[in-house]
């Protein structure tokens, strides 16, 4: 039975590749109609994708096979929905963040700021905490958790060694005195152990042995034969300082790394780039709401998420600082402790700075077009006012049409300067080492780096959840009943589902499938659709339970000090604590900003379009 039972479960992933199809065949075969077997597509890639098992890429390429063979859709306007325009923006802003990496600009940065920190424990966190939630708004969370980490245990590392050698040596001085207690040497006589006696003038052989049987010979010295020295025993107050000192540096070390990740994955939900599910709430909204006069772009969303974003770091800082650290402010903040081992660590920093050396032409290039890129999307349509685009390319356009110009447009036209600008300043002339004439320095990209670190896959699980949008309107009609709870309840009880829903599954899975349910609900009962799809879209990066959950949670588990009920139980709180911010967030500024108490006349639609 056991034997029958470990066969299944190691070809789990072929029987439910196999069976589920078979299990949910009667629905579009019993019900019938184009509604059901488009509920049948959507029913079989959730399953898919909630059980991975195949590649979610691949999954999201099921729209391509089944929706024409079903007579749902046809095959070129289901391929056409894999290369929207926010998929544009979405390879433009992983261009920048290739750029930024493969120039190491982003260490640059982060090793700059904790400088200006310092190394107390809790401007420490605070520090690292802060430099991972910047740049995980510009670069990948995986990238940012994997740079920061090591980082984090070097400087920690050093904290541990420089406070044991201190305490060595004030245990040293304490025996070299005869005064220590536990010492076991009589007070005015001399510690015998410390006396290291001639080394300079004694030599120490193993007559007549190799390497492989020194092991039982006794040394020699100028040829007399020594007694092995016993081992100095550790006394029991050096090893209760050892004891207690390992342990409040294993939990700082713990606190440490859950500060990196967790701050990876809040702070990409600050940035319209900053992570794959806040692109795909733009397609959705794009998509099944044409005329919504690109009511989400970089600069609102930049308004709305980076409060939130700001709070949930502080409020995620003080609950770790809390199970951590403790709350002992004179000692966090480092009022009256050791400045030497300040200082060492601090110079573990340092030096990692100046391995990197004065900054580069290519790196000042990216920095330049990167802060370009961030002043053109905040500008474009800045909301207030009109923006650079409205004046120059939209004029034309009535703002419920869609725009010639989009943040898309300014991605994409900023990441092909990388293909353009040289990497190093150009000089007329010149000759290498080897009496050759220069070559033309090499662009700041090239496509072999950008093929090797680019995540093409995401593209194909983005554009699956745009073409199963099409078709998702009787499911959203199924959750009528809703009609009947406030709105406030409605959206915490919804942000609860999608933040426990992603902690088993892949939060762009998660958006794709659950947002165009959400948004065919929030028209069947007249609630605005941003008032439920905008918390679950960021409900779904609040991933903090498992180190399964997301890739900044498996990087930093992959470390070997963190045990999974020390994750879960720093991970439940700020699930809970994240919900409820974003949930003050959405009906506070959040509703002022997009007027959520009304229903949108972009959104008076009887139903979602559908084929």
């Amino acid at each position: 039975m056991v034997v029958c039972l470990t066969g299944l479960w190691r070809y789990r992933n072929y029987l439910v590749i196999f069976l589920t199809p078979l299990l949910i065949l009667p629905l579009p075969i019993i019900v019938g109609g184009p509604e059901a077997s488009c509920g049948y597509v959507i029913i079989l890639t959730a399953l898919y994708w909630c059980t991975e098992c195949m590649p979610l890429a691949v999954t999201g390429l099921l729209p391509v096979i089944l929706f024409p063979m079903m007579g749902i859709m046809e095959s070129s306007e289901v391929c056409t929905q894999y290369m929207k325009d926010s998929n544009m923006l979405f390879v433009g802003g992983l261009l920048m963040a290739t750029a930024v990496e493969h120039w190491n600009l982003h260490k640059r940065i982060a090793l700059r700021v904790l400088l200006l920190v310092g190394v107390k424990p809790a401007l420490l966190m605070m520090g690292f905490m802060g430099t991972t939630a910047f740049l995980s708004m510009w670069i990948g969370n995986t990238a940012s958790t994997a740079m920061m980490l090591p980082i984090s245990n070097a400087v920690l590392k050093q904290l541990c060694d420089t406070e044991a050698q201190a305490e060595e040596r004030e245990m040293d001085l304490i025996s070299l005195r005869g005064a220590g207690p536990g010492t076991g040497i009589p007070k005015g006589q001399d510690n015998q152990t410390f006396d290291m006696g001639d080394k300079e003038n004694s030599i120490t052989i193993y007559d007549g042995c190799t390497t492989e049987c020194t092991k039982d010979v006794k040394p020699m010295k100028n040829g007399i034969q020594l007694e092995p020295e016993p081992e100095v025993e550790e006394s029991p107050e050096a090893r209760e300082r050892r004891l207690k000192r390992e342990a409040k540096y294993l939990k700082l070390d713990k606190g440490m790394s859950l500060s990196v990740c967790y701050a990876a994955s809040i702070g990409g939900t600050a940035t319209l780039t900053g992570t794959a599910p806040n692109l795909i709430l733009k397609g959705q909204v794009d998509e099944l709401f044409p005329g919504n006069g690109d009511i989400i772009n970089f600069a609102s969303w930049f308004a709305f998420s980076f409060p939130n974003m700001v709070l949930m770091l502080i409020i995620s800082w003080l609950w770790l600082q809390f199970m951590y650290l403790g709350c002992n402010m004179k000692k966090l903040f480092g009022c009256g402790t050791n400045k030497d081992g300040d200082k060492e660590a601090y110079g573990v920093i340092k030096n990692e700075y100046k391995k990197l050396g004065s900054v580069s032409f290519a790196e000042g290039c990216i920095l330049v077009l990167f802060v370009l890129l961030v002043l053109l999307w905040f500008t474009r349509e800045p909301g207030f006012m009109p923006g650079w685009a409205a004046v120059l390319f939209n004029k034309d356009k009535p703002c419920i049409c869609p725009r010639y110009v989009t943040d898309g447009t300014v991605a994409m036209l900023m990441s092909t300067l990388f293909f353009v600008i040289p990497s190093q300043l150009p000089r007329c002339g010149g000759y290498s080492e080897d009496g050759k004439p220069l070559k033309a320095p090499p662009t700041l990209l090239n496509w072999d780096v950008v093929h090797k670190k680019m995540p093409w896959n995401i593209l194909l699980l983005v554009g699956g959840g745009f073409a199963l949008a099409r078709g998702s309107e009787w499911l959203g009609e199924s959750l009528a009943p809703l009609q009947s709870i406030p709105p406030v309840a409605i959206s915490f009880l919804l942000s609860l589902l999608i933040a426990t829903f992603t902690e088993c599954s892949s939060n762009v899975a998660t958006t794709t499938l659950f947002l165009p349910i959400l948004a065919s609900m929030a028209v069947t009962i007249k609630l605005h659709p941003l008032y439920v799809m905008l918390p679950c879209t960021i409900c779904a990066s609040l991933a903090f339970m498992l180190p399964v959950a997301t890739p900044p949670n498996a990087i930093a588990f992959s470390y070997g000090n963190l045990k999974v009920m020390d994750m879960a139980k720093a991970g439940f709180v700020l699930n809970i604590i994240g919900v409820i911010t974003i949930n003050i967030a959405l009906n506070t500024w959040g509703t002022a900003m997009f007027n959520l108490n009304t229903f949108p006349d972009w959104a008076n639609v009887t139903t979602i379009p559908t084929p």
